[in-house]
């Protein structure tokens, strides 16, 4: 559901970070919609700050994609195209099965027993055929096993793209259409997950998704 703009309660945050969040979620749930003109200083009398946090946080959101800029002419929510889509889902995929393998390689029992329990409500999703249930299941997944690397690199890349990733896959739809055969697959990642097989649960990710 869109929620309005309206002034931020920054008591105790950075401002910079509390308006690059407002923006991009509000672009995230359509508030802010696809090809919508970027005026700083009506977004800062909206949000009841000053126009240099906005601008800011338009640069970051330019960073990451949401956000696109012709000097002179106009700031605007950036259109995202099938390229684009095809790409994010073929980034998320390799990244993800090269954070499976150093999870795998890495994570204590502890923090793994939360990995395997995000592979569950996976595969519980697939089974259901339940797209958006399965999409946030996977996102949490996701989540889940970047924290499992302990990869400074990877989960400051990830945190930064998260936004981006959210908003060019949100119509996302499986690879794999028949729920039965994707859940099996699901359950198959999930087995090599347990028996720390980082290399099988790398390629099974990237079947998944199609990239082979």
């Amino acid at each position: 559901m869109a929620t309005p703009l309206v002034p931020l309660n920054t008591h105790g945050t950075v401002l910079g970070d509390e308006v690059y969040r407002a923006l991009g979620e509000a672009i995230l749930d359509g508030t802010l919609p696809p090809g919508e003109r970027l005026r700083d200083h009506e977004i800062a009398e909206r949000l009841g700050v000053s126009r240099t946090p906005v601008r800011e946080a338009l640069q970051r959101l330019e960073r990451i994609g949401l956000v696109e800029v012709s000097p002179h002419r106009y700031t605007r929510v950036s259109v995202p195209d099938e390229k684009l889509i095809d790409d994010t889902d073929e980034f998320v995929a390799y990244t993800m099965g090269n954070c499976l393998r150093i999870a795998v390689a890495r994570a204590d029992d502890s923090v793994f027993a939360m990995v395997l329990r995000g592979a569950d409500a996976v595969v519980e999703a697939s089974l259901a055929d339940d797209r958006l249930a399965l999409m946030e299941a996977s996102t949490e997944f996701f989540q889940r096993v970047v924290h499992a690397t302990g990869n400074v690199a990877f989960l400051t890349v990830l945190r930064e793209a998260e936004m981006a990733i959210r908003r060019n896959l949100a119509g996302w739809a499986p690879f794999i259409a028949c729920p039965i055969t994707r859940t099996g697959q699901y359950e198959l990642l999930r087995e090599a997950l347990a028996a720390r097989d980082g290399g099988r649960a790398e390629t099974l990710m990237r079947e998944i998704h199609g990239f082979v």
